[in-house]
């Protein structure tokens, strides 16, 4: 459910699955905490100044938790500095070799993302276990589509979500016979219906928190738009506890897209959440560059506040009273801007792109000092 005024408006609400906490370092996953946005660098994790350039460029985002691949020991070499060097945690993503996850845990990261049927034997997922008990890490168990156990295929037949599960609560004895609990589960798959109805079959079997994700969701279009459907379906039903939009590009357009997916549920805000029109011939200004140049100028701010940006004067006014700060195309290059829902003053053509700015970072700074709310908060929108 919207932490926000629950039941003010009870279409909006969502009651969210009741899972188990476990912590990634030292932020809180599953239990009713926040639900975390990760991504995953595509550097080579040998170069420490490559990779924690781009951890910093998604901290910026707005990640809570990044993950770093693993492969060899080159990687889990370089680990210590970058884990030292990051502001959130860092998840080490291990395939095969349970001698790079025992590096990895010593190496400081918070989480150790494997297969422990793939690590091998009980006795390696043992040394695995108590080395992440021994540094403090959670672990998250993958169970891919893609990567299925030949076991589980033949059994099936194809990847289903009956296979999914099985190989996940597989994956979750080993953990448990070695007496480990702070798991977290993902049963990713490229199709979304696939993906979709096994993570709500697992909802039902386990209480463990669930990493949801639609992997290989392709380029940031298509892929935006699979992870929504995905990622969104779960959420809105109340499945999950931290999320990673798998797209192909760079890692802190997953982060911004994960957010976006939040923000449009009411579970979570960053930033500013912008309301604008596809634009038309009735339109007093060029909206679509007009959003753009805002969103690009707007950035920086962290603050959750709303801003409608809307071409006339059809659904502008209407818009503008449910938003923080509001602008409505008008006649002779002069357009209306809105505060707090009311008509305030216009603003010419020329000046609209910085006037508005100044008054987003103006309003964020109220809000920020508590001399001011925003009026999502009133709305029961923010979380």
């Amino acid at each position: 459910m919207s932490d926000h005024n629950p039941g003010l408006r009870p279409w909006r609400d969502i009651a969210r699955r009741t899972s188990r906490q476990i912590m990634v370092g030292s932020v809180p996953v599953g239990g009713g905490a926040p639900i975390t946005v990760q991504t995953m660098t595509n550097t080579l994790t040998s170069d420490a100044v490559a990779t924690i350039d781009q951890i910093r460029r998604c901290e910026e985002a707005g990640a809570d938790l990044i993950r770093v691949s693993c492969p060899d020991t080159d990687s889990t070499a370089a680990l210590g500095k970058i884990v030292r060097a990051a502001r959130i945690p860092i998840i080490a993503d291990i395939h095969f070799h349970y001698k790079r996850a025992l590096e990895a845990a010593d190496a400081g990261a918070a989480c150790l993302r494997i297969n422990p049927g793939n690590i091998g034997s009980s006795e390696r997922v043992g040394e695995v276990v108590r080395a992440a008990k021994a540094n403090g890490c959670a672990i998250r168990i993958g169970v891919n589509a893609g990567s299925l156990e030949k076991d589980l295929l033949e059994k099936y037949g194809e990847p289903c979500p009956e296979a999914l599960v099985e190989s996940a609560l597989d994956h979750i004895k080993l953990l448990q016979d070695h007496d480990f609990h702070e798991y977290k589960v993902a049963v990713k798959a490229s199709d979304v219906f696939l993906a979709v109805a096994a993570y709500m079959q697992l909802a039902d079997a386990v209480d463990c928190p669930l990493h949801l994700g639609i992997t290989e969701a392709g380029g940031l279009i298509g892929g935006t738009v699979k992870s929504a459907l995905g990622i969104g379906n779960l959420l809105w039903g109340g499945v999950g506890d931290t999320i990673r939009v798998s797209l192909s590009a760079e890692p802190e357009e997953e982060v911004r897209v994960g957010y976006e997916i939040l923000k449009a549920l009411g579970l979570r805000t960053r930033g500013v959440r912008v309301v604008s029109c596809p634009s038309c011939a009735r339109q007093g200004f060029d909206v679509i560059r007009t959003v753009q140049a805002l969103e690009d100028a707007l950035g920086h701010i962290k603050t959750p506040m709303s801003l409608s940006v809307l071409g006339c004067v059809v659904n502008g006014p209407g818009e503008a009273r449910e938003t923080d700060i509001g602008v409505t195309g008008g006649g002779n290059g002069k357009h209306m801007v809105y505060l707090s829902g009311v008509t305030d003053h216009h603003v010419e053509d020329a000046d609209m792109i910085a006037h508005i700015v100044k008054l987003v970072e103006a309003k964020a700074a109220e809000i920020d000092a508590g001399s001011a709310v925003s009026m999502d908060t009133l709305h029961g929108k923010a979380a």
